[in-house]
């Protein structure tokens, strides 16, 4: 069943639940009233016979004249009875005695008594009256009433009918109104193949339910795009970057074993193998770097990471690595709560994208000294890394993040190009964003900003 279908159905319910005990309340208040209002008439009518039997001596004829116009219209099955003290029948005939002397005996006790048998309503009532004291009962069926009733009862149902068909389809057009945005957002998740992860649903105004969906979608192909995209660089890049060194570690293998040569030819070929073997090496370790991010992209278990600490993690490692005094960590502010260090991510991750960075800038600046400033406030935490390296070229900075790309002023120096690459993924998929300022010649400064 459709979920506007479902909506529709459980409003449905909920409303014939509430309407069942709102026209029950009123077909038993309804009920009462008519009962009361025959027992009234009936009362009535109980009086009014001990006043034309028992008090006719002592009003004049036209009142009792009057007396008998206005009430003595009979009542549909009517009976009225007097009985004295003797439980007898007195006034008017009783061959069988109609009430049993239990009944006349309790109306004697209680003076006055209300009560049903069957289809028909009783009264009764202790008259005391100077020819004797009698007890006087009178009984009647409500057809009237009962009519009433059940015109009532018919109007109730064809009003529930109607109403719960009319709520039925209201409740389905109303939920049909609120799932549309649904509906659009499934119409657009449809169109997502593996060729377009690009591709984005709206959003909306971002403030209910529906907008966090697509928003949770969103980052979703967000990481799946990112995952993919990594994966097809290794796969495009690997074949190509590992088969021209080897092929010239195999001519030049093959220069040198055509003829004899002499120790310095050797050498001299020893040393173009060595830098295509080691050119080799960095393109396998890029590699293997790049793999191990793709296998951990879409199955990175996140964390809260202390910022502070990774960074003198970070410190402690590059200086027993280097020497003292060439990385320097430059605490700018810190926040007063501590939680507001902690972001959700990988650490093993945040630790590669970081050292990518921290390794260029010794790499490029022939290990001189490497600055690590942190900010971190209430709302967002900033990282700045600065080194004195040679810097970028303005015309190639928007460049730096694509995979496998090197500069024009980078040749001479070992690298593949995928360092800053798997550095911008693995920041991105950490809500995180990084800027390049740099200057040709005189150092680079990355930052990368999270918000808190």
């Amino acid at each position: 069943m459709k979920i506007k279908n479902r909506l529709a159905l459980y409003f449905t319910l909920i409303s014939a639940v509430i309407l069942l005990i709102a026209l029950s309340t009123i077909f038993i208040t309804f009920n009462s009233f008519v009962r009361a209002d025959f027992y009234s008439r009936l009362m009535d009518r109980a009086k009014v016979a001990a006043q034309l039997y028992l008090e006719a001596d002592e009003i004049s004829a036209d009142s009792l004249s009057h007396v008998r116009e206005r009430y003595l219209k009979q009542l549909p099955g009517e009976v009225t009875r007097f009985y004295d003290d003797r439980n007898a029948a007195s006034f008017i005939r009783d061959r069988q005695q109609y009430w049993s002397s239990d009944v006349i005996n309790l109306v004697r006790k209680r003076k006055q008594l209300e009560f049903t048998e069957g289809d028909r309503q009783t009264v009764g009532i202790y008259y005391n009256d100077n020819q004797g004291n009698f007890v006087i009962l009178t009984s009647a069926a409500d057809m009237q009433g009962h009519q009433r009733i059940g015109d009532l009862v018919e109007i109730m149902l064809f009003m529930f009918v109607c109403v719960i068909t009319g709520l039925f389809f209201i409740g389905r057009w109303f939920a049909k109104k609120a799932l549309e945005p649904i509906d659009e957002i499934v119409k657009q998740m449809q169109q997502v193949r593996a060729s377009n992860l690009s591709l984005r649903i709206a959003e909306g105004n971002g403030k209910d339910e529906i907008s966090k969906l697509a928003q949770n979608f969103n980052r979703l192909l967000k990481h799946l795009d990112n995952a993919f995209e990594i994966q097809q660089t290794f796969v495009t890049n690997a074949s190509h970057e590992l088969k021209t060194p080897i092929t010239s570690i195999i001519g030049e293998v093959e220069v040198a074993l055509n003829k004899r040569r002499t120790n310095e030819e050797y050498e001299q070929i020893l040393r173009s193998v060595l830098n295509d073997t080691e050119r080799l090496n960095d393109t396998i370790t890029g590699l293997m770097e790049l793999a191990q991010v793709d296998m951990s992209y879409t199955q990175a278990a996140l964390s809260p990471v202390a910022i502070d600490e990774l960074i003198w993690e970070l410190a402690d490692y590059w200086t027993n690595k280097l020497g003292k005094g060439l990385f320097a960590v430059n605490i700018q502010h810190l926040p007063d709560d501590p939680e507001k260090l902690l972001i959700p991510a990988n650490k093993a991750l945040l630790t590669i994208a970081l050292n990518n960075i921290i390794g260029n800038g010794y790499k490029f600046s022939n290990n001189q000294r490497v600055q690590c400033d942190l900010y971190a406030d209430n709302s967002r935490i900033s990282i700045t890394i600065t080194d004195k390296g040679i810097g970028i070229p303005a015309e190639e900075m928007a460049k730096v993040f694509q995979s496998f790309y090197r500069g024009a002023n980078v040749k001479d120096y070992h690298g593949n190009g995928i360092g800053l690459y798997i550095t911008g993924k693995i920041i991105t998929l950490f809500n995180g964003t990084i800027n390049v300022i740099s200057n040709t010649g005189r150092g680079s400064a990355i930052t990368i900003h999270f918000s808190i």
